[in-house]
């Protein structure tokens, strides 16, 4: 790993209607717009959908190297986050996040170390750990 400060630059670009073009150095350029909950197309990604995939994407990722630094078994790891966006007094923001991560592992596994692992992988995800909504994690362990 590299050492810390770590800085990522991401850049957003638009005319005055339609989509915006994201572009970040050394990767695929994506589409976004509004979302339809914000009079937006709902066929692109948007701010929204990008942070929620983020937790997600994070979740995993943060599995993966929780399992590998224990020496853990598996043969899948899935995530599906759902952020609740509300208006409380202090502004529009995202509230909450829901996890539900279903992971598979060899029969004989330990699954009381498998949850553990769930949970650990929770609470070093540095995204969620950067988002003031609360974050709910739940498992589903199975056996494949």
């Amino acid at each position: 790993m590299h050492p810390f400060p770590h800085l990522y630059t991401a850049n957003a670009d638009a005319p005055t209607t339609g989509e915006v073009t994201l572009t970040a150095v050394g990767l695929p350029t994506l589409a976004s717009a509004a979302p339809a909950e914000f009079d937006g197309p709902g066929d692109q990604w948007s701010p929204e959908s990008l942070l929620v995939a983020a937790v997600a994407d994070c979740f995993v990722l943060s599995f993966r190297a929780v399992a590998a630094a224990s020496k853990f078994s598996f043969t899948r790891v899935t995530a599906s986050c759902t952020g609740t966006l509300e208006r409380p007094a202090t502004g529009t923001q995202f509230t909450r996040f829901e996890v539900h991560a279903a992971l598979v592992v060899p029969a004989g596994t330990d699954l009381a170390r498998a949850q553990k692992m769930l949970e650990k992988a929770e609470q070093v995800c540095l995204v969620t750990n950067s988002l003031k909504g609360e974050s709910h994690l739940h498992c589903e362990i199975s056996t494949g």
